[in-house]
């Protein structure tokens, strides 16, 4: 668990971090350099969990050596199983990253959602759905192993 006392917001307490893969920890198929070390030392806190329509069909070999739990969708109503998963979970203690259409839902209704404007571009809904906005990934991942970051960009 991470606890993160926000100045005017609270005291937080985080136990999952739920990511989207492709355009959010993955490019093109491809797992961004960085992510699998920043992974790693976050699931020694979270539980980490990655869900997917897998548009590019390349969940398991990206996600297969990741210390992550792999979820995948079917691809009609993506933004609705993802919501129904952060609700699962309990939305008020997870966090959330991604970048598109089907990742509003659950960045809107998470504890922090975490948009991500990187290379494959954010739709303009999930920027607005978002808390916090970066423009890469282990940026995103940096600010839940460094987060003093958070505070600073939250405090009211």
């Amino acid at each position: 668990m991470i606890e993160i006392a926000i100045p005017g917001v609270g005291k937080l307490k985080v136990k999952h971090l739920i990511l989207d893969l492709n355009g959010t920890i993955a490019l093109d198929g491809i797992i961004i350099e960085g992510v699998k070390e920043r992974l790693d030392r976050l699931s020694l806190l979270l539980d980490i969990f990655i869900v997917t329509s897998d548009t590019m069909h390349s969940a398991e070999r990206v996600t297969g050596n990741l210390n992550v739990r792999l979820c995948k969708l079917k691809k009609s109503a993506g933004g609705i199983q993802k919501l129904e998963f952060i609700r699962k979970l309990g939305e008020r203690e997870t966090i959330s990253i991604g970048n598109g259409s089907n990742d509003v839902l659950m960045l809107r209704e998470s504890l922090i959602g975490i948009g991500i404007l990187g290379s494959e571009g954010a739709s303009v809904d999930a920027v607005m759905a978002s808390d916090v906005i970066v423009s890469d990934v282990n940026d995103a991942l940096d600010l839940l192993l460094k987060p003093d970051r958070l505070v600073a960009t939250l405090r009211k």
